[in-house]
């Protein structure tokens, strides 16, 4: 597939390693040359450095007879000038990043499609949402939601204490017969580990494991950690983030008591008066006094989601010392996510990674169905559907010569779920979720086509 990524800045280098990592004919467009040198040097991709809402530059970059291309940049402006540009000069598909929600405005004047956008991403949406269901699971430091939410896949790090320590992944499934569950990576020192039954857990591992969503609960238990209830919660940021954050909360679960504190007081009294359910204060999130006043010691979560990364960790790292259960913290810079549990964050989120990720679930055509990654490890989930001629059809899973780095999770069949065992026979519909490295996608994907 031939892809013009406009704009070379944390989501157009993160689509850009992935898609070059997948063997794709990618160019990056970019005013910026030491941006784009940065991508050069990483990613297997050409470089255009030009200007993207010049029609000779989107030329020059190829988008006349590209695939797809991806409007990037972190200017709304610039985004739907690139897109309507290249709708016109023969782009097959244009997918855009705007943070407006103006134009999914059911009363707005202007439609994505007048705009030649075929697909509209918003990044504050997919965070916000990743955050809800951070909440919703407290032990967890990463959630997943598959299968039309029949199946998650959670992160848990497991402490040096966990009774899983020492114990390969053959003897953990022999303890536990009562609960169905796969274990599907292990993130270790910086190294992410497709497992197998031989493989020894470890403290500090930090597990990803897949199961029926009604079984979470019981595979927390099992790794010595204790799911506790969340009902009250604190947000830092009157941002877009932390005000979607706050609606999907209010949504969730009316019971909830939420705080909300923002430093300006125009967009404080602006949310106040819009979200009626939220308590909204005045004040720094950073600001221990107004914390205690506020009775931070006494909630279940906080949440940091302003636009400076550097407040966000330390109103979470002080959170932490007063006590509460669960932090998030939304950090610009992708790398710092690995090290968020190491300095006593218990969850990292990223905007630009988790607009990236909807970008690349619709790059993906016909009969996969979802791609997501994780936070910090170099793995990608997916799901497809099992078609009439695919390759796989009839056939247990032992006898299917997958790619290295690959392990099929779990399957969704006839409505009922299932995690996937060596026997297990795929059969026609079937929805499969595979965990896999980012350079055996293709590969996989071409068993199901």
């Amino acid at each position: 597939m031939k892809i013009v990524i406009i704009g070379a800045g944390e989501i157009g280098y993160h689509l850009s390693a992935l898609l070059s990592e997948e063997k794709q004919d990618v160019t990056v467009l970019d005013r910026n040359s030491e941006a784009l040198n940065s991508v050069a040097q990483t990613c297997d991709v050409l470089t255009v450095v030009g200007n993207a809402a010049s029609a000779q530059d989107l030329l020059a970059a190829g988008v006349s007879d590209a695939d797809l291309v991806i409007a990037a940049t972190s200017l709304d402006e610039v985004n739907m000038i690139a897109s309507m540009m290249s709708k016109r000069l023969g782009a097959k598909k244009i997918i855009a990043r705007i943070r407006s929600n103006e134009f999914t405005d059911p009363h707005s004047p202007l439609k994505p499609e007048d705009l030649g956008i075929d697909v509209m991403i918003h990044p504050e949406e997919s965070v916000a949402q990743e955050i809800v269901q951070l909440v919703k699971r407290a032990a967890a430091s990463d959630v997943l939601t598959l299968a039309d939410g029949k199946m998650q896949l959670i992160g848990l790090k497991l402490e040096k204490d966990s009774p899983l320590v020492d114990k390969t992944l053959a003897m953990y499934d022999k303890e536990h017969p009562d609960i169905v569950f796969r274990v599907v990576a292990i993130y270790r020192g910086g190294r992410t580990i497709i497992p197998d039954g031989t493989d020894r857990l470890k403290g500090n591992d930090h597990v990803f494991i897949l199961a029926a969503t009604h079984a979470i609960r019981d595979i927390i238990k099992s790794t010595g950690r204790v799911e506790r209830s969340i009902n009250r919660i604190m947000i830092a940021g009157g941002t877009l983030v932390g005000a979607h954050v706050a609606r999907l909360l209010d949504k969730e679960n009316e019971t909830w008591s939420i705080k909300l504190i923002e430093p300006d007081e125009g967009r404080s009294m602006e949310l106040a008066t819009e979200l009626r359910n939220v308590l909204v204060l005045h004040g720094e999130a950073t600001d221990p006094n107004l914390l205690a006043t506020e009775g931070v010691m006494d909630t279940d979560a906080f949440i940091s989601v302003t636009d400076d990364e550097e407040s966000n960790i330390i109103s979470c790292l002080m959170a932490k010392h007063l006590g509460v259960l669960k932090t998030v913290a939304m950090v610009s810079k992708a790398e710092y996510i690995p090290l968020s549990q190491t300095i006593g964050l218990d969850s990292a989120v990223n905007k630009k990674l988790s607009a990236s990720n909807e970008i690349h679930r619709q790059i993906r055509q016909g009969k996969v169905l979802a791609v997501s990654s994780l936070h910090g490890i170099k793995a990608e989930l997916l799901e497809l559907e099992v078609s009439t001629r695919s390759k796989v059809i009839n056939k247990p899973i032992q006898k299917i010569k997958f790619p290295k780095g690959c392990i099929v999770g779990g399957i969704l069949r006839n409505g009922e779920v299932e995690v996937a065992t060596g026997k297990t026979v795929i059969t026609e519909h079937d929805r499969v979720i595979i965990f896999c490295l980012p350079q055996s996608i293709e590969a996989v994907t071409s068993y199901f086509r």
